[in-house]
């Protein structure tokens, strides 16, 4: 097919607007994905599914409150989504250390290779490295060593950054699951918790990815993140059948 990272799935909420479930490619089920949800929410909406444009989704890491910032019904700039307070406590991300929170120099080594590590959750686990130049990291090589260590029970995504400025960073990813990808939504949102727990940036940050730029703003008042980025529709196409996703049918919209 045309290729994708994941597949997400439609379904019905008994708590939420709708429900929203994502595999990654190699099939296992993630708790969120931060620019999943912005293209869920643009799906309900242009295919008329919701006639409001601030509704609530439920995931498994809990329900997610999204806003389409919409011109008319067939131009949205910019979703913004409520993708909850960032969770800091080890036990809760989780990794596997002695550190107190906030986890921010936890260390480990890999090939000779010292790797200092903020650890951050948003619902998925994240470990962000910071770096001088992106450039001199090879993301294939370390992304998995980092990924599967024993210190993350649960796999880890891994954010490689550099820092522009106090109000920019450049990001590259390593998703669980997935390998390289060109953004990531939970990560950006990871990203610019970490550069501002060890004061290199302010409460908002522009996440600048391969795939293009998000906004992330720790709200002080209300400790919740908030995600400001664009969604677009690629293209249209059928299934015929999807097997193995453990889905019942009777659960999808």
């Amino acid at each position: 097919g045309v290729g994708a990272d994941g597949i997400i799935l439609v379904c019905n909420s008994k708590i939420a607007d709708f429900k929203m479930r994502i595999f990654n490619s190699d099939g296992s089920e993630a708790e969120m994905c931060g620019n999943g949800i912005r293209g869920f929410a643009k799906y309900v909406y242009d295919y008329n599914l919701i006639d409001k444009n601030e509704f609530k989704i439920e995931t498994l890491a809990g329900i997610r409150k999204v806003k389409l910032n919409t011109l008319n019904k067939s131009i949205t700039e910019n979703i913004t989504v409520d993708m909850g307070e960032p969770i800091l406590h080890p036990v809760k991300i989780p990794v596997l250390t002695r550190e107190e929170p906030p986890i921010k120099d936890l260390k480990i080594v890999i090939k000779n290779k010292i790797f200092t590590i903020t650890c951050v959750s948003m619902g998925n686990p994240h470990a962000i490295i910071r770096l001088h130049n992106l450039e001199d990291i090879n993301i294939k090589e370390y992304g998995p060593l980092i990924e599967n260590r024993s210190e993350f029970p649960k796999r880890t995504n891994v954010e490689f950054i550099e820092i522009k400025d106090r109000s920019r960073i450049k990001m590259k990813v390593w998703e669980r699951g997935s390998g390289i990808t060109q953004a990531c939504g939970t990560g950006a949102c990871a990203t610019a918790v970490a550069a501002f727990i060890n004061e290199l940036t302010g409460r908002k940050s522009d996440i600048i990815m391969d795939g293009g730029t998000v906004t992330i703003e720790w709200d002080e008042a209300s400790g919740h993140i908030l995600m400001t980025g664009p969604a677009t529709k690629v293209f249209d196409g059928e299934i015929e059948e999807i097997e193995g996703w453990g889905v019942e049918n009777e659960e999808l919209i």
